[in-house]
């Protein structure tokens, strides 16, 4: 079996670079000025091609769909009243009401009045979405009862609902998607990909709720099992084209699927950081992306072995290369300071879209 794989390799800042003519990317959050033809035939790769952006035109009928899914602008989702444009970046705040979580566990679980402040203020700070879990999906993490769950994560969504906020719901369980659903959130954000409860992508689809769909080797209780590849970065992708097709062919409407790579969940330092640098190829998925890298394990690994709660500038390191990358979606514990990242960097964006004084002319 032949498979082709476009994969930017060289971002640039503007559409004019000094390498010549740049693409603009999910519909102009990066843009690129070189590119890789990867070939892969039986899981190996046979081939790789260096290309320009002109270069493009000229690729073979069975790439052009890759082109064009690369140059695809999004539409914004609709959450209620509320609508999440995704022609720029866009932070999502992390509310866990859980025991164990590895980053906050048991913070927001026992108080409402600590979680409901918590949550006013990532608002308050810029979050454009609150997602709410009440399950830990740490590696060991115990499983939890959906009846327990339903119980953590109803109260939650309900007093965001009332606060006018745009909710989504971090579950893998359709009686936890049903309840917090009717509790007024909006997206289902399914750390299994719509494959851990059967009914999942049948729910999915009646409902006409936007869907997250997360890469995760593992299937039953352990999503971290399982996690060998031969290539990650190409073995990711094809995993997260199947679950696309997968929420097609169910029902749920393309313009409301979001996918992620699923950072450090059943990956090793390693693949993660291949992951981290080949993010722009996940362009090519024709789908609106989103990144969750806050507090990671690898931060810790690649710093001292940093605890969670000292692990933000690496989580804003992280951040700021998903920008680079064109990530239209941003889910993070550190709203304020991810913000104002994101602000910055957005500031030195517009600048060089509009500064061509030391370019030379194409």
């Amino acid at each position: 079996m032949h498979q082709f794989y476009l994969r930017p390799i060289a971002l640039a800042e503007s559409p004019q670079s000094e390498e010549g003519e740049a693409l603009r990317l999910a519909g102009g959050l990066a843009y690129a000025s070189r590119f890789a033809l990867i070939e892969r035939q039986d899981g190996k790769i046979v081939s790789r091609r260096r290309l320009s952006a002109a270069d493009l035109k000229d690729l073979p009928d069975e790439v052009q769909p890759q082109v064009a899914a690369l140059r695809q602008a999004h539409a914004p989702l609709q959450c209620g009243a509320r609508t999440i444009r995704l022609d720029q970046p866009q932070v999502i705040g992390i509310l866990n009401v859980t025991p164990d979580s590895f980053s906050d566990g048991g913070q927001f679980l026992d108080d409402p009045d600590v979680a409901n402040a918590h949550a006013a203020a990532m608002l308050e700070d810029g979050a454009a979405m609150i997602d709410v879990g009440g399950e830990s999906t740490r590696p060991g993490a115990a499983a939890v009862w959906e009846g327990d769950e339903v119980k953590r994560v109803v109260p939650a969504v309900e007093r965001l609902a009332a606060s006018g906020a745009a909710i989504s719901v971090d579950t893998r369980r359709v009686a936890v998607m049903e309840a917090a659903l009717a509790a007024g959130a909006h997206v289902i954000n399914d750390v299994s990909a719509l494959r851990h409860d059967p009914r999942s992508l049948e729910f999915a689809a009646a409902s006409g709720a936007p869907v997250i769909l997360m890469h995760a080797p593992g299937e039953g209780e352990d999503l971290h099992a399982g996690g060998s590849y031969r290539d990650v970065v190409l073995d990711v992708f094809d995993w997260l084209v199947a679950r696309r097709d997968a929420a097609l062919a169910a029902g749920v409407a393309r313009e409301k699927i979001v996918l992620d790579p699923g950072i450090g969940f059943g990956k090793s330092i390693q693949d993660n950081l291949a992951l981290m640098n080949a993010l722009p190829l996940f362009h090519a998925l024709g789908q609106p992306l989103m990144l969750g890298v806050s507090r990671k394990r690898m931060i810790g690994a690649l710093a001292n072995e940093a605890p969670a709660h000292q692990r933000l500038g690496g989580s804003l390191t992280l951040a700021l290369k998903g920008l680079d990358a064109g990530i239209q979606l941003l889910r993070v514990h550190d709203v304020a300071e991810t913000v104002q990242a994101v602000r910055v960097w957005r500031g030195l964006r517009d600048a060089a879209l509009t500064d061509f004084g030391q370019l030379p002319p194409l």
